[in-house]
């Protein structure tokens, strides 16, 4: 008898040990199919952006390479003044993004979570307007405001309204992995005002959300052309095809596309890995 349950016992962890190389197993395939389509995508991309700097680099002569192309994006006049503006473009409007959104949906879901839907379609309704549209809006307005002789810079008006759906769904993520009413009520208890609530406690915890919102409201800036230049504004991309328009060289036209997206990349790869490296110290 006691032989008998030795080895009873001993053959029980044979169906959790098969249960485990399953699971095993299914993690590995799914790493792999993982693997793979990140591998097809990224060939997908990134083949095209190849021949777009490649052509950019081609000399006078065929097979040859040159990098006067890209020396004369650089020696345009107006060039570092609209790379400035685009920049502080992209500051002001995520400062004003965050400071309009974070305060709001942390009162939304404290005080009044029955207006979530209704400000969630608010944030979300300029998905459903182009941009040619909202320039019609926007243009009497703008007409009036160049009267008092202000820089491009006032089209972070502009920019906050377009940017607001793809800031609101990375905050709105942020939000709901967490429990805010429990938060905000510890820190009550314990004397917080609303403000140190909002500041101190909640937003800190929302630091990817926040951050991801940045790199969207960021990458918006970079990007926008139509509001811009039919404003006649000047900021990087309408510089860019300004200066794709005035030369004859099929070469500078490509690489001003390239420039741009380069820009754009490394700009917010440098944003993304600072608010990253910043998150982790604290």
């Amino acid at each position: 008898m006691v032989a008998i349950t030795s080895v009873g016992e001993s053959a029980q962890p044979a169906p959790t040990t098969a249960r485990h190389g399953m699971q095993g197993g299914r993690r590995r395939k799914l790493a792999l199919f993982r693997y793979v389509v990140f591998t097809i995508f990224g060939i997908f991309f990134a083949l095209p952006l190849l021949a777009l700097v490649r052509f950019s680099l081609e000399g006078a002569r065929l097979g040859t390479w040159s990098l006067k192309a890209w020396q004369q994006i650089v020696s345009y006049p107006g060039l570092l003044s609209a790379v400035e503006i685009t920049l502080e473009l992209a500051v002001i409007t995520s400062v004003v993004m965050l400071v309009l959104l974070v305060p709001t949906m942390i009162w939304i879901r404290l005080r009044v979570q029955w207006f979530s839907r209704a400000f969630e379609f608010l944030c979300l309704l300029p998905l459903t307007i182009p941009a040619i549209v909202l320039v019609v809006g926007l243009a009497p307005v703008y007409n009036k405001i160049r009267h008092y002789e202000l820089s491009a810079l006032q089209l972070f008006w502009a920019y906050v309204i377009l940017s607001l759906p793809y800031a609101y769904r990375a905050l709105a993520s942020g939000l709901n992995a967490m429990d805010v009413p429990t938060l905000s009520e510890a820190a009550r208890s314990l004397g917080a005002s609303w403000f140190t609530v909002i500041t101190r406690v909640i937003a800190p915890n929302m630091g990817q959300a926040i951050l991801n919102a940045v790199v969207l409201t960021s990458a918006l800036v970079l990007g926008e052309f139509t509001i811009a230049y039919l404003l006649l504004y000047t900021n990087l991309q309408v510089a860019l095809y300004a200066i794709s328009r005035n030369t004859p060289n099929a070469a500078v036209v490509f690489s001003t596309s390239a420039a741009a997206l380069l820009f754009a990349f490394v700009l917010l790869l440098i944003v993304s890995y600072v608010g990253r490296r910043r998150r982790g110290q604290g």
